[in-house]
């Protein structure tokens, strides 16, 4: 399930992307509008209804953008049909024009409920994006008998969706309106609360916005269903200074200052790689939010594949609207909550004490910044930027410019080339193949018996910097952050759309280049401990850091058990507990060392599992450590994996986006010695 909201967040990110430039067109426009003249109504109308359009459409974006992202197959693009036959047939089944029709009533009896399911409802987006990739997953490859051949394969999702999608309709028939209804009794309900249910319907807006049932809370606090009428009031002046606009106000110190400081927060927390591509979307979607209050580019970045986090965010909003209606700061919108809103409605009658929202807004920027970046970090979220599965469309959106070539030949070419021969060549290499995928740094092949691979050959090739055969089946090749377009032309070789002869043989400089990489022994080595990476370099002593004991990794543990990283026998404990002694049956010796300047600590903290002599595999247990109490003696519980004694020519090649959920026993890389 993990897994699957992760894939959903990044799903989303492809149609949240356009969403900033649409919230600006509609802040500007709105803001133009204001002014006098038939010129700035003319152009503050044709901004308007850009980014409108855009805005109007974003279910529609949502289906198409989760449907292209959740498909498992390559050249997939029409699932995207499906994903729009999905969402229209709902969209216009479940029409209140058609519900009465249907049901044989007047149109004006008809449950508001419906209107607010098919009025661009990001619901209906997400589960008709989700169905048509899970029916193109299952039945894009179907052959139906000879009769029905026409409609095999991708032909046939549609049609399959569209039924489903007629269930589904069903069902939303049926439940969609006691549920619509009972949210509207209790909206009215907590309308009595006085800042207490201000900060109530704050909480439960943000929290309903994935389902599109904010609206019928909204409709209560905003409108005149219950008597509240709280933007109508506001604007017309007809309302109570102090009271009227409660239910607004405190969404100005979130969109303005609140989320755009949380968007600050999540870039912070990106991995290096990608800081570049988040920064980017974060600054267009903070820009967004405090300019228009357009705030959902922000929130549906993170809402699935950090799902804590927004509920994070859903208390912060119930807490400002609070703390306004409290205090009686009063200000209201027309659209939302931006900048552009908050300064058109400051000088309204009604508007009470609004100098006070910014106010509020400084201090909740701090909030959601600290908040934001503790939970980021304390629980692992894979906000933006976080997630190494993304590291390749990060190195993908870098302007490479024009590739190098060897003798005019491109060199990503020419190694996809040699790779493809060492494969197996024409002969055999697309049956040996039979999954193709490649990583941030690594072409990932599955083969029937990866002994059909020429090793030797693999490791000689320019452009690979070592080669791993995990088992009979799986082989890993590396290649470096250029992975991706040596990965392109070998599946472009495989499916014989470039020819796969070299133009050139190998140059003298080439085979000098292959024959200096250290070509000895090999060892996988994987993660000691529940965590985060970090590269020896980051470690908070110099020792380490400087790798003067040798090359290796770190983890920031989050629990207390500590596993071996390799298969070995015990060598060493210390004394004190702190540090075990390995070495593998090629040679190679290994150090743990838990925690710095532990040694200090008696070995109190630590339970030792193993004894000098014990053959152990990698993922055993070697030792518990109390990391509570390492901490508490002002410790740090950093454990730290030194391979000790390499030569100047080994290479210890860390692959940190395998462990990208910080789950111990997880490969981490290889050492070449």
């Amino acid at each position: 399930m993990k897994d699957y909201l992760q894939r959903m967040g990044r799903s989303l990110m492809l149609p949240v992307s356009v969403l900033p430039a649409a919230a600006l067109l509609v802040g500007v426009g709105n803001w133009i509008l204001r002014l006098p003249g038939g010129v700035a109504q003319s152009i503050g109308n044709f901004l308007a209804f850009a980014g409108n359009g855009l805005l109007g459409q974003l279910a529609l974006l949502f289906a198409v953008g989760l449907a292209l992202g959740m498909v498992q197959k390559k050249e997939a693009g029409a699932v995207a049909l499906a994903a729009v036959v999905a969402y229209e047939l709902p969209v216009n089944l479940l029409a209140p024009k058609n519900i009465a029709a249907l049901m044989n009533i007047k149109l004006s009896a008809v449950n508001p409920a419906f209107d607010a399911l098919v009025t661009n409802n990001v619901l209906l987006g997400i589960i008709s994006g989700l169905l048509a990739a899970a029916m193109y997953n299952r039945f894009s490859e179907v052959r139906l008998p000879a009769a029905l051949a026409f409609f095999s394969g991708k032909r046939s999702v549609p049609i399959i969706t569209a039924v489903l999608m007629l269930l589904v309709s069903v069902a939303l028939l049926l439940v969609w309106p006691p549920v619509y209804t009972g949210l509207v009794t209790f909206a009215k309900l907590i309308s009595g609360l006085g800042w207490v249910g201000a900060g109530l319907y704050g909480f439960f807006n943000r929290m309903l916005i994935p389902t599109g049932l904010h609206h019928a809370l909204n409709s209560v606090f905003w409108f005149n269903i219950a008597g509240i009428n709280d933007i109508g009031n506001y604007w017309n002046s007809t309302g109570v200074k102090g009271v009227t606009g409660m239910y607004q106000a405190g969404f100005f110190p979130i969109m303005m200052f609140g989320l755009p400081a949380g968007a600050y927060a999540i870039y912070r927390q990106a991995r290096p790689a990608q800081k570049k591509r988040v920064g980017s979307l974060m600054l267009a979607a903070g820009i967004a939010a405090f300019f228009t209050g357009v705030t959902e580019p922000l929130e549906f970045s993170f809402m699935f594949v950090a799902w804590p986090l927004y509920v994070i965010h859903a208390i912060l909003m119930g807490l400002s609207l609070a703390i306004a209606a409290f205090f009686h700061w009063t200000s209201g919108f027309t659209f939302s909550g931006g900048l552009v809103d908050y300064i058109l409605s400051y000088s309204m009658p009604l508007a009470n004490k609004p100098y006070m929202l910014l106010v509020q807004g400084v201090i909740f920027a701090i909030l959601y910044y600290s908040v934001f970046t503790f939970a980021i970090k304390k629980f692992n979220l894979m906000t933006p930027g976080r997630d190494p599965k993304d590291d390749d469309d990060a190195a993908n959106d870098v302007q490479v410019g024009k590739a190098a070539t060897v003798g005019g030949e491109d060199k990503y070419l020419r190694t996809a080339r040699m790779v493809w021969s060492a494969l197996g060549g024409d002969a055999a290499a697309k049956d040996n193949l039979t999954y193709l995928y490649n990583c941030t740094t690594r072409l990932r092949y599955k083969m029937p018996d990866t002994s059909l691979a020429d090793v030797d050959a693999l490791k000689k090739t320019p452009g690979v910097m070592g080669v791993n055969v995990l088992d009979d089946h799986q082989i890993h090749i590396v290649i470096g952050p250029d992975v991706q377009f040596v990965a392109d032309n070998v599946e472009k070789i495989y499916n014989g759309e470039l020819s796969s002869k070299l133009e050139n043989p190998l140059s003298a400089a080439e085979v000098k280049a292959v024959d200096e990489t250290p070509a000895g022994k090999e060892e996988n080595f994987f993660a000691v401990a529940n965590g985060s990476l970090l590269h020896l370099e980051h470690v908070q002593d110099e020792t380490f850091a400087s790798k003067m004991m040798g090359d290796g990794f770190a983890i920031e543990p989050t629990d207390d058990n500590i596993l071996a990283p390799i298969d070995a026998e015990v060598t060493m404990v210390s004394p004190t507990k702190h540090a075990i002694g390995l070495r593998t049956d090629s040679g190679l010796e290994i150090l743990v060392h838990m925690g710095i300047n532990t040694v200090e600590l008696n070995g109190e903290p630590f339970d030792i599992k193993v004894a000098v002599g014990d053959k152990i595999k990698h993922g055993d247990l070697l030792a518990t450590m109390d990391i509570a109490a390492v901490k508490a003696a002002g410790k740090l519980a950093t454990t730290m994996v030194i391979f000790m004694g390499l030569s100047e020519q080994a290479q210890v090649k860390v692959d940190d986006e395998e462990i990208f959920d910080g789950i111990a026993g997880n490969y981490v890389g290889r050492v070449i010695f």
